[in-house]
């Protein structure tokens, strides 16, 4: 677990790190509903390239980005496999029968494209939380969500809860893992055994991480009362928020992206008729 980089804020100096968090959020949004528009190989491509890019300018490795995907990987072949083998696509294309299950070229080219869906999917927010830290995602969500501070929303209690949640994975994915270790120390077996053995076995894991958890909230409670937080009223920040060239710029990029996913998606102003080769 301790190789999820999930939440994690990686600190160097780079381009994607010093853009506003506002911007990052809305670029990051961009790209997630870019994401659900994409029906072609050819589009996932695209995407996959641009977010190379942003990896390379943010001088995050790419490994850590790629680590991200760990957490979901079990998900990612489900869902794979339920496509494949449950899909009814043309018996023009149909690969073989395999008991009750009938396997067809349309099956296998879905349950891809979801699978890319779900990498891509998962890879772009881990990047922003890899750039940005929990201060930052706070004062940015904060000052997006204000409008509705008009019909009496708590928006700095939301933001501050969504702060400490994203800041505290990597601390519970490290007190699991001394968990584990304890617990293999004094002889458990978690790899051993059917399913529900495997299940019954995480029970003396998850016991001591609930009551680990319910401590380290107590602790912050008394450590926030100790500091005098009140909430947002009276509150300033050591840092203003402003947009910069840079911002225009990255929003500038994802545009074109998006804009891209579209004109593939929809064929806008048959662009796509004019290709001297397919687009699958």
């Amino acid at each position: 677990m301790r190789d999820v980089s999930f939440g994690q804020y990686y600190p160097v100096e780079s381009p994607v790190h010093r853009l506003d968090p506002r911007c990052k959020l809305v670029l990051a949004i961009m790209y997630i509903v870019a994401l659900f528009f994409i029906q072609t190989f050819t589009g996932f491509g695209i995407v996959a390239l641009a977010l190379a890019v942003i990896v390379l300018v943010s001088r995050v490795p790419f490994v850590k980005v790629l680590k991200s995907v760990k957490a979901v990987i079990f998900l990612i072949i489900f869902t794979m496999l339920m496509t494949f083998l449950f899909y009814r696509g043309d018996p023009a294309y149909k690969i073989a029968d395999w008991g009750i299950f009938h396997l067809y070229w349309d099956g296998l080219f879905s349950a891809l494209k979801l699978s890319l869906r779900l990498m891509l999917l998962v890879m772009g927010p881990a990047l922003l939380t890899l750039t940005t830290t929990p201060v930052e995602l706070t004062d940015g969500l904060e000052s997006l969500l204000k409008p509705l501070a008009l019909i009496k929303l708590p928006i700095h209690e939301l933001a501050i809860i969504m702060s400490i949640s994203l800041r505290l994975i990597p601390t519970l994915m490290e007190e699991t893992d001394k968990i584990i270790n304890a617990q293999k120390a004094r002889g458990a077996d978690f790899e051993s055994g059917n399913l529900i053995k495997r299940a019954k076995a995480m029970l003396p894991i998850l016991i001591p991480l609930f009551v680990s958890s319910f401590r380290r909230a107590d602790e912050l409670a008394d450590a926030m009362d100790s500091r005098c937080y009140r909430g947002a009223k009276g509150r300033t920040r050591m840092k203003v928020l402003r947009f910069h060239v840079r911002d225009l710029i990255a929003f500038l990029f994802m545009a074109a992206l998006v804009f891209a996913v579209l004109t593939l998606r929809y064929n806008w102003f048959g662009i796509l008729g004019l290709l001297p080769f397919t687009v699958y």
